[in-house]
């Protein structure tokens, strides 16, 4: 075979190639175009949310939301909570099926210490003292509640119960609880009230009500935070 018809026979290969390949890129993006990608969003509620307004905003039904979100008491909805959105997303492209979610920015907690005044979810709060203790966290199994799932006023358990020792803490005290870490928890802070106690919670100590299953509440463990004792 001439060198000339050995170039022309390169040629053709290497274009039959990029051919190839350019259809095999072809198919696999269409492929990805037509299949479905089933993802939960997560929405951080703000203060006036309810599942009315987050049903209209993001066009989902209340009992969808409610069905994605069973630990959630529709009654007890604030600032800082993590809301399971259920969506069906579809891709355009490849790239479009990378999803990145973006830091809340009202995920903050500043102090100023001067003005004893402590900013957490785009709220301010003024404070009195705060308090140096040890938390642990409980579920609504019956195993942990001597008289059912309800606090120490007979109220239901609901995020932003705390069990204290009332000799520290007083019962009925507001506070602002900062340094935990748990998924059933908001980040950076939330509002609680001091509305249970318990035995075994002595001295610098408080309990943390968290709904969702009782191995789930477990992993808590036991943390140390701090207290801001709002007015």
């Amino acid at each position: 075979m001439s060198s000339k018809n050995l170039t022309q026979n390169k040629k053709v290969n290497k274009l039959s190639l990029v051919a190839k390949t350019v259809t095999a890129m072809l198919g696999m993006a269409a492929f990805i175009h037509m299949t479905p990608v089933h993802a939960d969003s997560v929405h951080t509620a703000v203060e006036g949310d309810t599942y009315y307004t987050l049903s209209k905003k993001y066009g989902i039904s209340i009992n969808n939301l409610m069905t994605a979100n069973p630990s959630i008491n529709p009654n007890n909805i604030y600032a800082g909570l993590p809301i399971k959105l259920p969506t069906s997303l579809k891709t355009a492209s490849i790239g479009a099926s990378l999803i990145v979610k973006k830091a809340d920015p009202l995920a903050t907690l500043k102090v100023f210490t001067a003005n004893k005044v402590v900013e957490a979810w785009g709220k301010s709060f003024n404070y009195s003292k705060t308090i140096n203790v040890v938390a642990t966290a409980y579920s609504a199994d019956p195993s942990e509640n001597g008289w059912g799932p309800v606090d120490y006023y007979g109220n239901p358990l609901a995020l932003g119960t705390i069990a204290v020792d009332p000799k520290v803490i007083p019962m009925g005290t507001k506070v602002l609880v900062t340094g935990h870490s748990h998924s059933g928890l908001p980040k950076k802070a939330f509002v609680a009230k001091a509305t249970d106690q318990g035995s075994a919670i002595k001295g610098n100590r408080i309990d943390i009500f968290i709904p969702g299953s009782q191995s789930t509440v477990d992993t808590f463990g036991f943390q140390n935070v701090k207290l801001y004792v709002i007015k």
